[in-house]
């Protein structure tokens, strides 16, 4: 009897369905571009401008994409882990823009499973108990230089 019954304890905590948390975070974009980090990845040879912000006449449209980036989160607080997923992202649209002749991704905005979050300050980002992500959505542009 009570065999049967730690078995069937045991059956119950298994098909229990597991709760993962999942933070959302809207964080200064500004604190991610003064990383030292961002200061060293990021050379200046691409803009960002978050939708909203003001931008320089825009040349040429060389399409748009989006740039998802996770982080381990391990050891790390929420903003920390994001600022690192954020900076990666940034990283990745750098590389694509450089790669498609544009200096500049505009129109910036969250997309975090296909939801946009748009604000001329802030990004979206979440956060679990082991990764944080954040995904972002831009236009490539060339800009007068």
């Amino acid at each position: 009897m009570k065999r049967t019954l730690a078995l069937s304890l045991l059956a119950c905590t298994l098909s229990a369905p597991a709760f993962a948390r999942d933070t959302e975070l809207k964080l200064p974009f500004e604190e991610v571009l003064q990383m030292p980090e961002a200061q060293e990845k990021l050379d200046g040879s691409v803009k960002f401008y978050l939708a909203g912000q003001k931008t320089p006449k825009i040349l040429e449209k060389k399409g748009e994409d989006v740039s998802q980036r996770k982080t381990n989160g391990v050891g790390k607080t929420d903003e920390v882990a994001c600022r690192w997923a954020a900076l990666s992202a940034l990283i990745a649209l750098q590389d694509k823009a450089r790669s498609l002749g544009a200096n500049a991704v505009v129109n910036i905005v969250s997309y975090y499973k296909h939801a946009t979050f748009s604000s001329t300050t802030e990004y979206e980002c979440h956060a679990g108990n082991l990764m944080a992500g954040v995904s972002l959505k831009g236009t490539y542009a060339k800009i007068p230089q």
